[in-house]
């Protein structure tokens, strides 16, 4: 027997019931799709109504939003979609932890925080290894989260500089044929980075910092024979490595510093036969204390929504291939 029943949350407990709502109540109808409720906004409350357990269910996540909105999160679908997920596997109760645990301000007052338990997971591996792999698919916050906690160790002066690379791999178009010299020719495959820097430190603070070379961003052949001590670095777009490459840079870490490794072992643009670094990396470096290696699935996308169904696709497709 299906037993109808309904619940109120009063706009008075809500902070920025506003930002709950979403644009022209974009929210409160994703609420309503996923839970087969009725919402309504009456005489100062909102009033949840359906089958009885879909109810509790819709109520708590918008009891959860409105927690993350008292909190200073912005409330966007992809926030949304991401707490009716946690509801409808039994852990909303979790999303406060998410939201209390600022990596860093940035310049412009943004609040940088994991958004996903995935995102939290690799945030605290950073906090607490000396060596974090990161490994997933674009929009998992990988890249951003590593630059995040970079500059906070750089403006908590745990560190004395920061160090970002990448591997100028080619991806269908051929460096060659690009104007310039050997550093105009790899500027637009680190152009993500200093995208990233120029969002948390703004672009004067930047470019003070590249100029007194405490931070560099550099390719990855630019790395050898250097030994990096009282450093952050992050190697970026590591599937790309190879081996050789990866094993070179793992050895220059110094005294005081930190390294993390971020990638998506689907998007490896290495040569036909080559093999990538960091996947051999996983397999031979898992039971090493010290290093943890973090995996960050389509769950952990903080982009559309379409983005995250397009991952899954994908990720069914491999594993039919596999099979």
């Amino acid at each position: 027997m299906i037993v109808k029943t309904e619940k109120k949350i009063s706009l008075e407990e809500l902070k920025d019931a506003a930002s709950i709502f979403g644009h022209y109540d974009e929210n409160l109808k994703l609420v309503e799709k996923e839970f087969g409720v009725n919402i309504v906004v009456r005489d100062d409350n909102i009033i949840i109504s359906g089958e009885r357990d879909q109810v509790e269910r819709a109520f708590q996540v918008l009891a959860q939003l409105g927690e993350l909105s008292a909190l200073g999160q912005q409330v966007a679908p992809r926030e949304v979609q991401y707490v009716i997920k946690l509801v409808k596997e039994g852990h909303g109760e979790k999303i406060g932890e998410l939201a209390s645990d600022v990596v860093i301000i940035t310049f412009r007052g943004k609040l940088v925080k994991p958004k996903t338990h995935g995102q939290k997971r690799y945030v605290e591996a950073i906090r607490n290894h000396d060596i974090v792999f990161g490994i997933g698919p674009a929009g998992t916050g990988k890249t951003y989260l590593a630059v995040a906690m970079a500059a906070r160790a750089l403006k908590e002066k745990t560190i004395s500089r920061l160090i970002i690379t990448r591997p100028a791999v080619e991806a269908g178009e051929k460096l060659g044929f690009l104007p310039g010299d050997l550093q105009e020719k790899v500027n637009p495959y680190l152009r993500p980075l200093y995208d990233s820097l120029y969002d948390i430190l703004g672009t004067d603070k930047t470019q003070k910092l590249l100029d007194k070379n405490v931070i560099e961003i550099a390719p990855l052949a630019y790395m050898r024979g250097r030994t990096l001590s009282d450093a952050f670095i992050i190697l970026d777009e590591a599937q790309n490595t190879t081996p050789e490459q990866m094993k070179m840079f793992l050895t220059r870490l110094g005294f005081g510093s930190k390294a993390v490794i971020t990638g998506d072992v689907t998007q490896v643009d290495l040569p036909k036969g080559q093999f990538s670094g960091l996947l051999e990396a996983k397999k031979t470096l898992k039971d090493i204390e010290g290093i943890s290696f973090q995996c960050l699935g389509g769950e952990d996308v903080m982009r559309h929504e379409l983005v995250q169904r397009i991952i899954s696709a994908y990720e069914k497709a491999e594993q039919n291939k596999a099979r």
